[in-house]
């Protein structure tokens, strides 16, 4: 078991960071974290010879925010292991989206994995998920990457998708404000494109810059960020038929 990891994620409704810790609690006794969210345009050198990348799935695809804060990482050889957290869907080309940029940052991708966690947008989809059957798989995985990492084997991992990546995720739509609000400010201070602000009374979203994360919606503590009902219905008929399967956790040595 390694000393020390670093755990660099994109959490915004919290599922890709429970993960990303499991993981980490199987291959060293301490973990660093860090929210790529809060060191955007920082630029990062790892102290950690082997450190996790955990980003949340959003439509097949990696956040576009978050490949631009990936960017700022400089892998410099060091071995990483990528975690691709997908809502119980489908990850399609993120995980190999994913293993690209850290390539292209310097690192050596010497294993990968493609995790479910509930579903943002619809809740009841992977509902509890990451939950104790995970956990195990998890663990499971993490014993076999340390197993790697002791013999020092750096061979890359190889990973299902294809490149050029399908379309990003693109919905001109951003949560929206219930009269509920009391303007207390958590959901401009969670977003992490700080795509929300206040205009006087009334809390303004920009639809440019709001990648529909679901961190204000999480966040929020009067439950007053909401999807409009319209999306969220569509959503919900068009996700109903996941509600009751189990998605799979993938794993790649």
């Amino acid at each position: 078991m390694l000393k020390t990891t670093e755990l660099y994620y994109f959490s915004p409704t919290g599922g890709t960071k429970k993960a990303g810790t499991i993981f980490c609690e199987g291959i060293a006794e301490r973990m660093r974290e860090v929210n790529l969210a809060e060191s955007k345009g920082v630029m990062i050198v790892p102290a950690s010879d082997v450190v996790v990348i955990a980003a949340p799935v959003f439509g097949g695809r990696i956040p576009r925010a978050v490949t631009e804060w990936l960017h700022n990482i400089d892998g410099n050889g060091k071995s990483a292991v990528t975690l691709a957290v997908y809502g119980n869907r489908a990850y399609e080309d993120a995980l190999l989206e994913l293993n690209q940029v850290m390539s292209g940052q310097g690192f050596r991708v010497i294993a990968s994995a493609a995790l479910v966690a509930q579903h943002s947008m619809v809740p009841a989809v992977g509902a509890g998920r990451p939950d104790d059957w995970d956990r195990e798989e998890i663990l499971e995985f993490s014993g076999k990457v340390s197993e790697k990492i002791s013999k020092g084997l750096t061979t890359a991992a190889e990973v299902p998708g294809n490149d050029p990546y399908k379309e990003g995720m693109n919905m001109p739509v951003t949560p929206m404000t219930l009269s509920s609000c009391t303007i207390c400010g958590k959901c401009e201070t969670v977003c992490p494109t700080n795509a929300i602000s206040r205009d006087g009374e009334k809390i303004v979203t920009d639809v440019e810059r709001c990648i529909l994360c679901m961190a204000c919606t999480a966040a929020c503590p009067q439950q007053a960020r909401i999807l409009p009902p319209p999306l969220q219905e569509q959503l919900g008929k068009m996700m109903e038929a996941l509600i009751s399967v189990r998605g799979k956790n993938e794993f790649f040595l």
